[in-house]
């Protein structure tokens, strides 16, 4: 079972499967390929769950259709999504909107953590864009628009010291879960796990 089971596994067991609120947890990856790995996953470890509904939401995809998903009313299929999945810019963008309400999230999380909270402005100036090339900002600004209480998790193969250092400001209370798994083909795989309760 891979990291994203875990996660997934994790939601579905404890979201209310007779009522669960809109946007109860929010999945953030780091590039839309991934995001749609884990929606497929989401639907494919919740297939019996009926009441349980998720979505994807990426750049590239018309914002329009975007919005008239999370403003469905409803129960069953037609209302809006318990679980988000998306890449930081589009949810931050619905966010911004008004569209993305976070009132009810109890799960936040970051998958390839690594990538979402690396800095990489020094290669931004060398390379002179005018925009920022890291997605550190975007998801610490998601971040403070989510609820006080919920819990935390961070996924990633591999966590330098400093950013490991970035994740920590994330979450309170951390009790961390370093898994390594050393062997020929990945000697510094690893994996962390945070919680924010």
């Amino acid at each position: 079972m891979g990291k994203t089971a875990v996660f997934v596994l994790t939601i579905l067991q404890r979201l209310d499967e007779s009522d669960p609120d809109p946007c109860s947890a929010l999945i953030i990856a780091n590039v839309k390929e991934l995001a749609y790995q884990i929606q497929q996953e989401i639907e494919r470890l919740g297939k019996f769950l009926k009441n349980i509904r998720s979505a994807v939401f990426f750049g590239g995809q018309p914002f329009s259709e975007n919005k008239k998903m999370l403003e469905a009313k409803g129960k069953g299929k037609e209302g809006p999504p318990h679980i988000i999945v998306g890449t930081p810019g589009r949810i931050l963008h619905l966010i911004r909107e008004n569209v993305l309400k976070l009132d009810n999230l109890k799960f936040f999380v970051l998958d390839e953590c690594d990538k979402l909270v690396e800095e990489l402005g020094e290669i931004s100036s060398i390379l002179n864009l005018t925009f920022p090339l890291d997605m550190r900002s975007t998801v610490q600004q998601i971040f403070r628009k989510t609820p006080h209480e919920k819990q935390v998790m961070m996924f990633s193969a591999t966590l330098s010291k400093k950013n490991r250092l970035v994740c920590k400001k994330f979450t309170l209370n951390v009790p961390s879960l370093v898994f390594h798994n050393p062997s020929p083909s990945s000697p510094k795989m690893s994996s962390l796990m945070m919680r924010r309760s």
